[in-house]
């Protein structure tokens, strides 16, 4: 039997602020420009990124049932937050030295895009891109080793992000499945199958040029970035490696998100964030 989202999942905005008034070293993940490069390129899209998944998924809401309905709030008001830690994170690293503006030309340009498609489209986006991140906060959360020498509030705002993810992992899967109620499973699944697709050749492109324009800024050019950030995606840690097979799970007949409970995961690191739980009544507030 295909799983759903878990009736007892609970979503819980957590109101975290990381490395205010600090600095942050260049090559702050281990000292090592490729995974720093990497999670900086990726730290860029999120703020505007995130705003385009919120907008896409309330613009479905109406008529959802009320647990949809709650989670949608709690969903909104986590990737609320997200941003603006990220526009922090984003913000320290231009301080470090870094010119990011190319990077947040393409995402704009991507936006746009995505902006002139109907909204079933961009809903549809989204719930791909959901899974992107909720695969790649799964890695995070697993590899204790992945910020083994990671200054301790750069490594903290990952963690964070990550349990969120994978908490509101089906929040766009379960609007996308009620927005196309009335659609067969054939051409639900044909949609979803090119737009996985079509999002990840887009994804991996432009993490990569948006990579390797920073290790340029750094002075690592030519083969020697591009084997570098090879063997950082593919061999160690190996992040397409790792993340492939949640990845290719998304493709199979009668998938859901939730089909994998990784709530494991989010408690090994619940408590850390334990004293930035929202009150209920903020979050209602905050998400309306």
């Amino acid at each position: 039997m295909n799983a759903t989202t878990p009736a007892d999942l609970t979503i819980t905005p957590r109101d975290r602020r990381f490395g205010r008034g600090s600095a942050m070293r260049r090559w702050w993940a281990n000292g090592d420009p490729f995974a720093s490069a990497f999670f900086n390129a990726l730290s860029v899209t999120f703020p505007k990124g995130e705003a385009f998944f919120i907008e896409a998924v309330k613009a479905h809401r109406d008529g959802v049932p009320d647990q949809l309905a709650r989670e949608i709030r709690a969903f909104t008001l986590q990737e609320v937050m997200h941003s603006r830690e990220h526009v922090a994170f984003n913000s320290r690293v231009v301080d470090a030295g870094y010119d990011v503006t190319p990077l947040e030309a393409r995402v704009d340009q991507i936006l746009a895009i995505a902006n002139a498609r109907p909204p079933i489209v961009r809903l549809a986006a989204t719930m791909a891109l959901e899974h992107y991140t909720a695969i790649l906060a799964q890695m995070i959360l697993e590899r204790a080793d992945l910020f083994p020498e990671t200054d301790a509030e750069s490594a903290a705002l990952w963690r964070w992000h990550a349990i969120e993810e994978i908490e509101h992992k089906g929040v766009a899967y379960d609007t996308w499945l009620h927005a196309t109620r009335d659609w067969s499973r054939g051409k639900r699944w044909r949609l979803k199958t090119i737009m996985m697709l079509v999002i990840t050749i887009n994804f991996w492109r432009h993490r990569i040029e948006g990579t390797l324009e920073l290790l340029r800024q750094d002075g690592i050019t030519g083969w020697k970035a591009r084997a570098g950030l090879a063997r950082y995606l593919l061999v160690r840690p190996g992040v397409l490696r790792l993340i492939a097979r949640p990845w290719l799970s998304f493709f199979l007949p009668g998938f859901h998100p939730w089909n994998h409970d990784d709530r494991r995961l989010i408690a090994r690191f619940e408590s850390d964030y334990a004293a930035a739980v929202l009150p209920s009544a903020d979050r209602e507030l905050a998400a309306a």
